[in-house]
Order: structure tokens, then C-alpha cells, then sequence
């Protein structure tokens, strides 16, 4: 009796320990898949604007052209050596003259970047009767970035499931002007990308700012209040990436965000960082401002400008963190 009893107790603790096991098991991929999951509705990105690289000019009164290589570089390795990013996102005047030979020499820095980077085109990168026209820029960037293969210079793609950046060209190059356009074309383009990805959140690149971050008649979006009606159509969150204006402003409208980045050669010669987590019921999104670790090059740049502080925003505008909150329609 006594041996079939411990028999009985043997063979008991052996299917126990199967179940022990598999249900450790089960908790383990239940949790890594959770862990997973949360990773994948995270998007992180840079935004790097008005790098006005130079290799041949003297600094301006407020631009910092000299180290612009330098400056540039920093902000490789910064990206680099500070974990994974999605992608990087240059919201245009790549360079300060419009010469193929120096976007060539910027795209040879940007290319040390050890994730995928994209490009709009910005005022001071095309020239209206030179050698960069929108369509040399267009392809010299597609046969030297395996990540760009664009018929025009608007375009669009996703770098992960549940997101969709949209890039329009907001330059105008038929006068010589610092305001910016979307002609119809891209409008209605713009408005097809919209209506088939209004379940997925939106970056939306633009060179010439949709919302001003402070008033500029001749740098402004000539029918912003066109592109301000067209997002009030959808209740998705649309974060939007805007340069040209050359400061630091974060503002949010209902489930629109507009981030306003700074030049790399102006102070605070700083770029951005972007990160997204959306879920069923919101969207929560972290912008921080990372300034070059070139502090001598920052202070006497700064010293070139007076009215640093509208530049250089307040501490929100620097960083600081949005929540929408998600309306399926």
C-alpha cells in the first residue's frame, strides 16, 4: 500500500511540474508578446531642419556657416550613439546654396546616419534658372539614398504599421521668394493620402510652415488657411514637422500638433526628437530638443543675435509632451 501510494504521489508531481512548466511558459510568451506589441505602436524619430550646409562661405550676421560640416556631424553621432531610431527626417534647406556639388558633400554626412533619412526640399536648395532645379534635387537624392525613389518631391511611405509620413514640397520656383505654395496638384494628392490613411497617424513634412510659429509676410505659406481646412477634416492625430522659420515652438490644435524646429546653424543649433506611442485610446507624443555638443560653436552663435529668446521659445516649446486622445470614425 505504502509503495503504491508513493507511486501515486511520483506521478502526480511529474504532471504537476508539466503544468508548472507549460503555464510559466504561456505567462512568459503572453508577456513578451504584450512587451512586443507596446514596441510596435512606438515610433521614434529626428527632425533635423535648415542645415544650410557649406563647405566654401563665410558665417552671416546670424548664420553659422563654417562649422555647418561640423555641426551636421554632431548630430550624426549624436543620433547614432543615443538608441534606435525610426527614421530621420530633414525638413529642408539641406544646403545654404543651391549647388549639386554641395547637397552631394551634405548627403555623404547625412549617409554615416545608421538608420533610414528622408528629405524636403527647402527655399535656399533650388534655384530657379541654376543647375539645382527641383528635378536634379529630386535626383540626386533618389540615386544616392537607397531610401528615396520618388517620381516628385512630394511623396509619402510608412515606417511602420499604424503610422504614415507625408512630405509635400511647399516651395515655390517659378519667382524668387521666401513664401511657400501647395499648388492643386498636391492638394488633391494630399487629400487622397488623408482619406486612405485616416485610421493611422500622421507626420506631415512641410518646409514652409502650415501654422506660423510667429508672423513673417515674406516667409509664410501663401494658402495655409487652405491646408488648416483641409486637416480640419479628420480626427486622426497629424503631427506636423515644419523649419524655415528657424526656432524652437510647439503648439497643439484638438488632434493636430505643430512642431517648429530650429536651424543647425543658427541658435540654438539644436534638432528634435520625436516619440510616438499610439494605442486604441490615444496618442501620446514627447518632443525634446537636442543641442549641439559644440557648446563654443552655440555661444558664439548666439552672440550674432539679438532676440535669442524668440528663437530659443520657452520651456515647452523646448520639451514637452501632447496627448490626443483617438476618435474612430
Amino acid at each position: 500500500m505504502r509503495k503504491k501510494a508513493y507511486k501515486k504521489e511520483k506521478k502526480e508531481s511529474f504532471f504537476q511540474k508539466i503544468f508548472n512548466i507549460m503555464l510559466t511558459l504561456f505567462i512568459a510568451f503572453a508577456i513578451s508578446n504584450q512587451m512586443s506589441t507596446a514596441a510596435n505602436n512606438n515610433l521614434r524619430l529626428a527632425q533635423v531642419s535648415d542645415v544650410h550646409f557649406s563647405t566654401f562661405e563665410e558665417n552671416t550676421s546670424y548664420k553659422f556657416l563654417k562649422k555647418s560640416p561640423q555641426l551636421l556631424d554632431d548630430v550624426v553621432f549624436q543620433i547614432n550613439t543615443s538608441g534606435p531610431y525610426d527614421f530621420v527626417m530633414f525638413t529642408g534647406d539641406l544646403v545654404n546654396k543651391p549647388k549639386s556639388s554641395e547637397l552631394l558633400k551634405f548627403i555623404s554626412h547625412a549617409s554615416l546616419l545608421n538608420c533610414p533619412w528622408y528629405a524636403i526640399n527647402g527655399n535656399h536648395d533650388i534655384a530657379i534658372d541654376g543647375p539645382l532645379t527641383k528635378n536634379e534635387f529630386r535626383k540626386i537624392l533618389n540615386s544616392h539614398n537607397r531610401f528615396m525613389s520618388n517620381s516628385e518631391l512630394y511623396y509619402s511611405f510608412s515606417p511602420k504599421k499604424g503610422y504614415r509620413v507625408i512630405c509635400l514640397d511647399s516651395i515655390i520656383d517659378y519667382k524668387l521668394t521666401s513664401n511657400g505654395e501647395i499648388n492643386k496638384e498636391q492638394l488633391d494628392w494630399l487629400k487622397e493620402q488623408l482619406d486612405k490613411y485616416r485610421k493611422d497617424v500622421i507626420i506631415l513634412c512641410t518646409h514652409v510652415p502650415i501654422e506660423e510659429p510667429y508672423p513673417s509676410a515674406n516667409h509664410k505659406l501663401n494658402n495655409d488657411d487652405e491646408l488648416k481646412k483641409l486637416l480640419r477634416n479628420y480626427t486622426n492625430p497629424i503631427i506636423v514637422l515644419q523649419g524655415h522659420y528657424h526656432c524652437v515652438r510647439a503648439k497643439q490644435k484638438d488632434n493636430i500638433i505643430y512642431i517648429s524646429s530650429p536651424s543647425l546653424v543658427t541658435f540654438p543649433n539644436a534638432f528634435r526628437v520625436i516619440n510616438i506611442n499610439s494605442n486604441k485610446k490615444r496618442t501620446v507624443v514627447d518632443v525634446f530638443l537636442k543641442e549641439t555638443n559644440l557648446k563654443d560653436v552655440q555661444s558664439r552663435s548666439k552672440l550674432r543675435l539679438f532676440g535669442v529668446e524668440s528663437l530659443y521659445g520657452n520651456d515647452f516649446d523646448r520639451n514637452t509632451t501632447f496627448e490626443i486622445k483617438n476618435n474612430k470614425e
